[in-house]
């Protein structure tokens, strides 16, 4: 009889351990979502081709559909097959402030892994490799970045752009004129109308920009890529098993070939809102990062 009840008391206890405490095991992000149902996506309104609005104003890109395999990440490892899913608009002055105060749970965007801002959150493996080229018109007479001495030059706020073009401005005496614009859908308009002679920003972005412009044939991205910046998916510092279940999601798109589709889909085909095809295929660096997927800076 004794052993019977020793027995059952065992196996009392591994029911236990097995359903209850590992729900109360979840702590940061994971608890967050467990709790509220949610999952809180942060996108972009203009970072073509990777996280921007379609015109029924739905979040679509490259960045949103990998965002969307973590999705199903989280489910799988909550057990959450019907879990909410609420998107956030974020610019690049907002996006940090917002996964640092827990509005957004994940970011997915078109933001570099610098530094800088490891210390503020962290990072998933990179998504993406980009070069920060220049944008201007074909009869503009810009080559290169010497090219701009004296002229007024746009990028977008609080972007890495921004901070490579006001350095290059001050230590090369170069008497820019520097316009930061709120959104790159703003800084491609202070270009096009004329009152900037080129926009600097990530290759990848401009290529989206030049996509939906009235006259694509009209436009050049141009001279030599001042850095080399990753991408990654933005996350709140200090959460292990959040970026885990991030990370594995991310990685395990790239094993199974299915991030070769979604590259097609964005950046070979035909992409909204006019259906242009942008003609940019993947990378060396970003092949190289899709075979050995780090969470490192571009250096």
């Amino acid at each position: 009889m004794k052993l019977c009840t020793r027995l059952i008391s065992a196996a009392t206890l591994a029911a236990l351990a097995s359903t209850p405490a590992m729900a109360a095991e979840l702590t940061g992000t994971l608890k967050k979502i467990k709790d509220s149902g949610v999952i809180v996506l942060g996108n972009r309104d203009a970072s073509i081709p990777f996280s921007y609005y379609d015109n029924n104003q739905k979040p679509i890109g490259y960045s949103v559909d990998l965002a969307n395999k973590v999705v199903e990440g989280v489910k799988k490892e909550l057990k959450m097959p019907n879990l909410q899913v609420k998107y956030n608009l974020v610019t690049s002055q907002t996006r940090i402030p917002l996964v640092q105060n827990g509005t957004v749970d994940l970011e997915c965007g078109s933001t570099t892994n610098n530094a800088e801002r490891q210390k503020q959150v962290a990072f998933s493996v990179g998504i993406f490799e980009i070069g920060t080229r220049l944008l201007t018109a074909k009869t503009s007479g810009v080559k290169d970045f010497a090219d701009l001495k004296g002229k007024n030059v746009v990028t977008t706020a609080g972007t890495t752009s921004e901070r490579l073009l006001k350095s290059m401005n001050a230590d090369k005496q170069m008497g820019m004129n520097i316009i930061s614009a709120k959104d790159h859908g703003e800084s491609f308009l202070m270009l096009e109308s004329g009152r900037a002679v080129a926009f600097m920003m990530d290759d990848a972005l401009l290529y989206g920009e030049m996509a939906k412009a009235k006259n694509p044939a009209n436009w050049v991205v141009t001279g030599k890529p001042q850095s080399f910046e990753i991408y990654g998916c933005m996350l709140r510092k200090d959460d292990a098993a959040f970026k885990k279940v991030v990370d594995d999601a991310i990685k395990a798109t790239y094993k199974s070939g299915e991030v070769n589709k979604i590259y097609a889909k964005w950046f070979t085909s035909p992409v909204p809102p006019k259906g242009l095809n942008l003609n940019f295929p993947m990378s060396d660096v970003v092949k190289e990062l899709i075979a050995k997927p780090t969470d490192k800076a571009a250096e």
